[in-house]
């Protein structure tokens, strides 16, 4: 057979193949970019999450403020969630808590309120002196940018921290769907609003594509963790509300109990009605682990270990410092026993 012959029969082949496989990747791609990929997703074996800002201080260590902030460690991987209320808190939190936040790369704003993102520049410029990788990478949901005017002019920092943070080599991912960050830890986007949970104060509007409408907070987003003891969810204030939030996690893991529920729930408003159906509908999630924090509210921790029958150990008020490690629970400072 010559040369030309078993060269055409290559060409032919080769042909073959790419057409058989191309299809196989643009499923495999689309799955991904939906945030719907395979339910055999991997599961964290290693978690732990430590709260770096809050409003209550345990054994005397650290600042208290109205805000949140949380380091998230999973098999390897540390990220670092929303950034405090005041530009220095979370900096000198860590350092207090004796936590270096240098090797740290990835970010995520849950929100754009300040209670959540003025740390950022701080521990950025802070950070990249030891490390230019540093807190170089923030995830955030679509949304976040959106203006938000009122009389006295803009209220979104958000617009001015993003001309900062990209200025010192800091990249956004804004995210329009779920997606996975790392093997096994997921962010929501922002949440399908399926239950009419008013879990936002704010009388605000937002310029929007579709115009100038009330602001629902729709980038909230929160994080999952699909670990071997079941779902660890962290969110920030919870704006989308905590219902909305698990049940949209349950349908990507609809056979995962859910292990945990950390960081703020904006319930500390909420009226008596509100929190006996948010803690009547956590009872279906089966949530065994709560680390209320932030704008959650003291009464409404009480309110929900009580429905839910969980022991004083499993249900808890956050405070800067208490941690949550998979398979050990909750470890508090005293003001939060």
């Amino acid at each position: 057979m010559s040369k030309c012959v078993l060269r055409l029969w290559s060409l032919v082949f080769s042909a073959l193949v790419f057409l058989l496989v191309r299809p196989i990747g643009i499923f495999a791609q689309g799955a991904y970019n939906s945030g719907y990929a395979s339910q055999a997703s991997t599961q964290i074996h290693s978690l732990k999450v430590t709260v770096l800002s809050t409003m209550l201080v345990g054994d005397h260590t650290g600042i208290g403020e109205w805000g949140f902030s949380a380091l998230i460690e999973a098999d390897g991987h540390r990220i670092l969630m929303d950034t405090g209320s005041h530009p220095d808190t979370v900096l000198q939190n860590a350092n207090d808590l004796k936590i270096d936040l240098s090797n740290v790369q990835d970010v995520i704003l849950t929100h754009n309120h300040w209670d959540h993102v003025t740390g950022l520049m701080t521990l950025r410029e802070a950070m990249m002196k030891k490390n230019p990788a540093a807190l170089s990478r923030a995830y955030v949901a679509q949304g976040i940018f959106y203006s938000r005017p009122s009389p006295k002019g803009e209220r979104n920092s958000m617009i001015a921290i993003k001309k900062e943070y990209e200025a010192s080599g800091g990249k956004f991912i804004e995210l329009e769907h779920a997606a996975e960050i790392f093997p096994g830890a997921w962010l929501t986007g922002p949440v399908p609003r399926k239950y009419p949970e008013h879990n936002w104060s704010s009388t605000g509007k937002v310029e929007t594509p579709s115009g100038l409408v009330e602001d629902t907070i729709p980038e909230d987003q929160s994080l999952v963790l699909n670990t071997t003891d079941g779902l660890v969810v962290i969110t920030g204030c919870g704006h989308a509300g905590i219902i909305n939030i698990l049940t949209f996690a349950k349908q990507k893991f609809p056979n995962e109990p859910v292990d945990a529920v950390i960081g703020g729930l904006h319930l500390f408003p909420a009226t008596d009605q509100q929190l006996d159906w948010t803690a009547d509908k956590l009872k279906d999630f089966k949530v065994e682990n709560l680390v209320g924090a932030h704008c959650t509210g003291i009464e409404a921790v009480y309110r929900i270990r009580e429905k839910l029958g969980l022991p004083r150990s499993s249900a808890v008020v956050g405070t800067v410092g208490s941690t949550f490690v998979l398979g050990q629970g909750i470890h508090t400072g005293p003001l939060a026993k």
